[in-house]
């Protein structure tokens, strides 16, 4: 027992020397902020860090401060420094915090209609995810869900496909059995995983390696980036990808903060959300190639599901979107709208 004890608190402390390090690393890499001589600051949170979130923060920043000579400075926070992600999302919401970028299942608190992006079987690859949620329509669609919400959204990103981790790797279909898989929390997820026979259980970023060295959960549903950036590969070695969902994140801005901006500067900030998102769009495409390479580096190995376990997984996860909707006419209704412009991108 003593041992064993010995073990767990080595493990432990081994964890937040690791979170550390990492902290230490933010605040060299952004070191020590001065007194802004800008008119305005505006702190950008994301609970990523070195992925497409974090990228599309620091073309944003280059964007505004060109744009408005000066007047804005955006800071930028990523790996959650603002908060756990609700926190940020609240602090958009109440001008604490100016802009924030995240995967819009976390948003599903704001408005159900959000969790829709996560059905499953929705888009056929990475392009045609990106062309989706950036279809006039589905894009003006998701604004709007914002905005009575106090946000503004300014851009939208497909940032590749959903995949699992677990310490004990799932290899086949039927290792999903029994597992408590971190999730980002919405209706559609927690029936995918209860048709697999896992169980989902919603969870900021921020906890997922505490959870996961705990024992609190046995892995997590992440992008391949999240696995490289957070550097898991001690605590879990395989990471196993079916496609059969893609991770969609939205930008938005405070509108209590955007009220307080001359008119000029407010069309500053909304037009570098258009103006940045395409080519953090392309970063994006860029940067998922080398992940598998990047994952295999850190002792890593990346994983498929045997063909035949792909054809049954794609069997029990066809319904999933309508039943999961069914009981909601707007949920389903946005639903059917995204699928129809996934089907025509």
């Amino acid at each position: 027992m003593i041992a064993i004890g010995a073990i767990r608190r080595t493990n432990m402390s081994a964890t937040l020397a690791r979170i550390a390090i990492a902290i230490a690393a933010l605040a060299c890499t952004r070191g020590v902020v001065p007194a802004s001589a800008a008119d305005f600051v505006m702190k950008f949170g994301t609970a990523t860090i070195n992925e497409t979130q974090h990228q599309f923060i620091k073309f944003y920043k280059d964007e505004v401060e060109k744009a408005s000579n000066g007047r804005i400075e955006v800071q930028i926070y990523p790996a959650s420094q603002l908060g756990p992600i609700p926190r940020e999302i609240e602090g958009v919401q109440l001008g604490n915090i100016q802009g924030y970028i995240g995967p819009v299942d976390f948003f599903v608190g704001v408005d159900p209609r959000f969790g829709v992006f996560s059905a499953l079987m929705l888009f056929r690859d990475e392009p045609n995810a990106a062309a989706t949620v950036h279809d006039a329509a589905v894009q003006k669609a998701m604004f709007e869900l914002a905005a009575p919400k106090r946000m503004v959204g300014i851009a939208t990103l497909d940032l590749g496909s959903s995949n699992y981790g677990a310490k004990n790797p799932i290899l086949r279909l039927s290792d999903f059995n029994g597992k408590k898989l971190r999730i980002n929390g919405t209706e559609l997820e927690r029936q995918k995983m209860a048709k697999l026979g896992a169980t989902g259980i919603g969870m900021p970023l921020s906890e997922v390696v505490p959870a996961l060295d705990q024992g609190t959960i046995d892995g997590t549903i992440s992008g391949l980036s999240v696995f490289v950036s957070f550097k898991m590969n001690d605590l879990l070695k395989v990471v196993t990808v079916t496609n059969d969902t893609f991770i969609i994140s939205i930008a938005v801005v405070s509108k209590p903060w955007l009220d307080t901006l001359p008119g000029d500067l407010q069309k500053v900030v909304l037009d570098a959300g258009a103006a940045v998102q395409s080519k953090a769009q392309a970063w994006e495409v860029d940067f998922t190639k080398k992940l598998a390479s990047d994952w295999t580096a850190l002792g890593g190995t990346v994983q498929t599901l045997p063909s035949e376990d792909l054809t049954r997984m794609k069997t029990l996860l066809n319904p999933v979107g309508d039943e999961a909707t069914k009981g909601q006419p707007a949920v389903h209704d946005m639903l059917e709208m995204v699928s129809a412009a996934a089907a025509r991108n």
